[in-house]
């Protein structure tokens, strides 16, 4: 599968602590949402899968500085994957570091059914603030909303909006960007104002609330394609909605 055919999963949590059991935990997690699913390989430097008989033994030795080694599922041809880092905190939302969950799930039909349970998982496991899963092509274009610096003058592509750098946000608990399934907390849902009944109502025939009193929101019935211009209408539909999302409201 080429990298340009895959779904791309983000969730973006409170930094990692020492013994933390989070990744264990999500890495059990996002195999119970996927069903048939080991994650049980790790990948060789020269991108070879090698099998991993004591999985959880070699994840807990391995997360340090803030995160955990990729873990795979081992198929080349269909490959689900999923690591983590820390984002230090003069490059993060308030200034406070974060613990960034990646993974990568394929477009087949196992893969789209699983990927909002995948995200709920995994959100919820990480105790997430927020996060989205969206296919590679969209995000590639989402991405280059983002404004790094005060001299970064390039117009994002599709007429969407500017969105601030991570590290200018006031919060982590207010979404960087929009994604084709996006998960809010429940401090990140009242920090964009939703839902709200009226406004919200397309949103809310897809969405779904979480255990822990979050959301998981589906902008478009199918996965997000920016070359139809229905789902590109619906992304800046969203973005005019929460003017919070990517540190675009007024102070």
């Amino acid at each position: 599968m080429t990298a340009k055919r895959k779904i791309n999963l983000t969730v973006y949590a409170p930094a990692l602590v020492s013994k933390d059991p989070r990744p264990v935990a999500v890495v059990h997690g996002m195999e119970r949402a996927f069903p048939g699913l080991r994650l049980e390989w790790r990948v060789s430097e020269d991108g070879r899968p090698i099998a991993l008989p004591q999985r959880d033994a070699w994840l807990t030795a391995g997360t340090k500085d803030g995160g955990f080694p990729l873990v795979c599922n081992g198929n080349e041809s269909l490959p689900v994957m999923i690591s983590g880092w820390e984002s230090p905190a003069d490059s993060a939302p308030g200034g406070q570091s974060q613990w960034e969950v990646h993974a990568q799930l394929p477009p087949n039909e196992g893969g789209l059914t699983a990927v909002a349970d995948v995200l709920e998982a995994v959100a919820e496991i990480a105790r997430g603030h927020w996060g989205h899963a969206t296919p590679f092509r969209a995000s590639v274009d989402i991405a280059r909303q983002t404004r790094n610096r005060p001299d970064d003058l390039e117009v994002p592509p599709r007429g969407l909006p500017v969105i601030t750098s991570p590290g200018a946000m006031r919060s982590p608990e207010i979404p960087h960007r929009l994604g084709w399934l996006n998960y809010w907390s429940a401090a990140a849902a009242r920090a964009i104002g939703f839902p709200d009944p009226v406004r919200d109502a397309e949103l809310l025939s897809r969405a779904r609330r979480t255990p822990s009193g979050g959301w998981v929101v589906q902008l478009t019935d199918t996965p997000l394609d920016l070359d139809d211009p229905a789902h590109l209408e619906a992304l800046k539909r969203a973005y005019e909605r929460f003017p919070e999302i990517g540190g675009r409201a007024a102070p």
